[in-house]
Parts: structure tokens; C-alpha cells; sequence
């Protein structure tokens, strides 16, 4: 049974009825979420929360009746909602020692590389400053076309993007069972998922909250998007309190397990990708890559090609062998303005500030 025992990054999804009720924020029960953090924290373990909840908060501040609401309401609930959530968060972590921050997205921003990029380095920023990102869909600006849909699947995109070995969807249903137990009394549960097939993909039922937009379907595409990211995720009952110490104690729960670790399922997918363009770099540089560094501007020799801002290029030596593939931190352009430069002189040749390496070495297969 896979645990969060020695997870390095786990990111927790929040579903909107574990943190709303009636329209009023369940406080209890989001200080004992904090008492989880600051758990896992103290251990060593970096955590990103993936909350919901900010339509309903907001419906009920604004006493917009119940059922399905006209977008530009649902957007207001969002804006007034977005401010109380991050409010409540920072007020039940902050007396723990913790610094929170608020992240807002939407699927645009990760369907771009260039905004999944910043994404990236953002969230692997705060979390390298001890910070708990708090993320959400942005609501108060999306449209189905640019829309997640449901925090489920934004979670699993977070998780893939800052390579976290762990998910957790607290949610109203305490796993994956062979069929809708609210509706079929021989349903039963899975404890552990080794591969997600159509049968599997079949037991999946219909939301059974009235605030939850994500069902069990949207949860088994979670998981699939998690597994090839090199993440284990589990599904389990968020009513609970202290939740994450309840799941650790043993309760009920599904796991999805992976397969490789995050590190080894990026790097494949990084070298799945077909070049751009190509960078040749000096002997030094080559030297600095075998060592596990990131490849600096100052080692770029030749830029070949025609290439955007997170696209993959070929990595070449001097001599012209192929040394690795990585995704460009700057454009073709830009990459030729700064080659053989000193990093702290990319502003001065730029024009704006930019980041010090190249490529960096998480993006980078050798």
C-alpha cells in the first residue's frame, strides 16, 4: 500500500463541500487541514494546496440563489470568493509559521509552454522558500474554452508540473468503487489501481455533491494525467478532521500508483520531443553538463535554427556530437544575443531581466 511516507512534494486537492457549507466557510475543519501542513512541513515535505471552494464562498456571501449560475454571477462569486479563501488560508497557517501565496490559472496557462514555464519556475520558487502555494482555477477570468473545469485535473496538472511524487484529492467519497455505492449496495471498494484500463475507466459515476463539479470520471483522468507524471495519487474522504494524518493512519482510500518517479518520467517525455533547433556549446560547457549543471549562456557558442521560449533543442559539442535535448529558457533570438554573455549581463543586453541559465538542468535529458 503506497503511503506519503518519504514524499518530497505532495500536492492536496480541497473539493468545495469539505470547505463550504451553506455558504459559510467550515473553519474548524480548515484549521485541522493546517495542523496536516505544518505535519508534513516539519518533515521535510513540500506542499501545495489545490483549493476549491471560492464559487461557493462567494454564492453565499452574495446570496446568489442555488443550482446552475449565469457565468458573469458565477465569476463574481469567484472574485469576492478568491479574496475571503486566501484570506482563510493565511489566517489558519500563518500562526503555524507558514507563509502562503495565492497562484491562479487556467488551462491556457499550461497548454502554453512559455506560461507553463513561468508556472513552473514559480511554484518551484515558493516552494524552495518554504512558502505553501495555494492554487485555484482563476475563475473570475475563464471561459470554457480556456477552463479546467474542475480543480481534480488542475491538481494533477500542478503535481505533474512541479515533478510532486504525491497527490491527494480530499474529496467526498472515499475512493474508486466497482460501482456508484450511493445508488448500488454490492458496490465495492479498490484499494490500489496498478493500471488504469477501460474497466477501471468504467466504474467511474457522477458527481454525488452539490457543490463538487468533478465526479469520479474526472478523477480517474486526474489519476491518468498524475501516473505518466511519475505521481502516485490516492482519492480519499476529506470530512474528517485532520485529514492527511487520518489517510496516513490508514484510512480508506484508493492509490493509483506509478510507475517511475517524476524526475525519470520527465526527462522521457522531454526526450519524446522533436527539436527545434540546435545549440552548440564549448568544452567547458560540456564539462559542466556531465557534472549535473544547468547550461549557461556563457558556454553557447552557435545557435542554429528558429525556436520559441520553452521549445525543445539538440544540445551539441564542439566536434558536433549529440551531448542531450532540453527545453530553451529563451528564444532563438534571444538565445544569439546572449550566447558566450555572463549571466548577470543578460538584462544589460536583453533589456529586461531574464533567468540565468539557458537551459536548466531539470529540463534537460543527457
Amino acid at each position: 500500500m503506497a503511503t506519503l511516507s518519504g514524499a518530497k512534494r505532495v500536492v492536496i486537492k480541497i473539493g468545495s463541500a469539505l470547505l463550504v457549507e451553506r455558504g459559510e466557510l467550515r473553519a474548524g475543519w480548515l484549521k485541522g487541514l493546517a495542523e496536516d501542513v505544518a505535519m508534513l512541513k516539519a518533515r521535510g515535505t513540500a506542499v501545495i494546496l489545490v483549493s476549491s471552494g471560492s464559487i461557493a464562498l462567494g454564492r453565499g456571501i452574495l446570496h446568489l440563489p442555488a443550482g446552475e449560475l449565469p457565468l458573469e454571477h458565477s465569476q463574481a462569486a469567484a472574485s469576492v470568493g478568491q479574496i475571503r479563501l486566501a484570506r482563510a488560508y493565511q489566517e489558519v497557517l500563518e500562526p503555524l509559521g507558514i507563509t502562503t501565496a495565492q497562484i491562479l490559472l487556467t488551462l491556457e496557462d499550461s497548454a502554453d509552454r512559455r506560461r507553463y514555464l513561468n508556472s513552473r519556475a514559480t511554484l518551484d520558487a515558493l516552494l524552495s522558500l518554504g512558502a505553501v502555494p495555494i492554487v485555484n482555477e482563476n475563475d473570475t477570468v475563464a471561459t470554457d474554452e480556456i477552463r479546467y473545469g474542475d480543480n481534480d485535473r488542475l491538481a494533477a496538472q500542478i503535481a505533474v508540473t512541479v515533478g510532486a511524487d504525491r497527490l491527494v484529492l480530499l474529496s467526498d467519497i472515499d475512493g474508486l468503487y466497482t460501482a456508484n455505492p450511493n445508488i448500488d449496495a454490492s458496490a465495492s471498494h479498490i484499494a490500489t489501481v496498478g493500471h488504469i484500463t477501460p474497466e477501471i475507466e468504467a466504474m467511474a459515476g457522477d458527481p454525488v455533491s452539490g457543490l463538487s463539479k468533478g465526479g469520479m470520471k474526472t478523477k480517474i483522468m486526474a489519476a491518468k494525467t498524475a501516473i505518466a507524471g511519475g505521481c502516485t495519487m490516492a482519492i480519499t474522504e476529506g470530512f474528517k478532521d485532520r485529514p492527511i494524518q487520518a489517510l496516513e493512519g490508514g484510512a480508506r482510500a484508493t492509490w493509483f500508483i506509478a510507475h517511475e518517479d517524476p524526475e525519470r518520467a520527465r526527462k522521457r517525455w522531454i526526450g519524446a520531443m522533436k527539436p527545434k533547433g540546435e545549440i552548440i556549446i564549448d568544452a567547458g560547457a560540456v564539462r559542466a553538463l556531465s557534472n549535473g549543471n544547468s547550461l549557461l549562456p556563457v558556454g553557447v557558442s552557435e545557435v542554429v535554427g528558429h525556436f520559441g521560449r520553452g521549445e525543445p533543442v539538440v544540445v551539441l559539442g564542439p566536434n558536433g556530437a549529440r551531448i542531450g535535448l532540453g527545453l530553451s529558457r529563451y528564444t532563438s533570438e534571444e538565445s544569439e544575443a546572449i550566447k558566450g554573455a555572463h549571466s548577470e549581463d543578460i538584462q544589460a543586453i536583453l533589456g529586461y531581466s531574464g533567468r540565468a541559465a539557458l537551459i536548466h538542468r531539470d529540463d534537460l535529458v543527457l
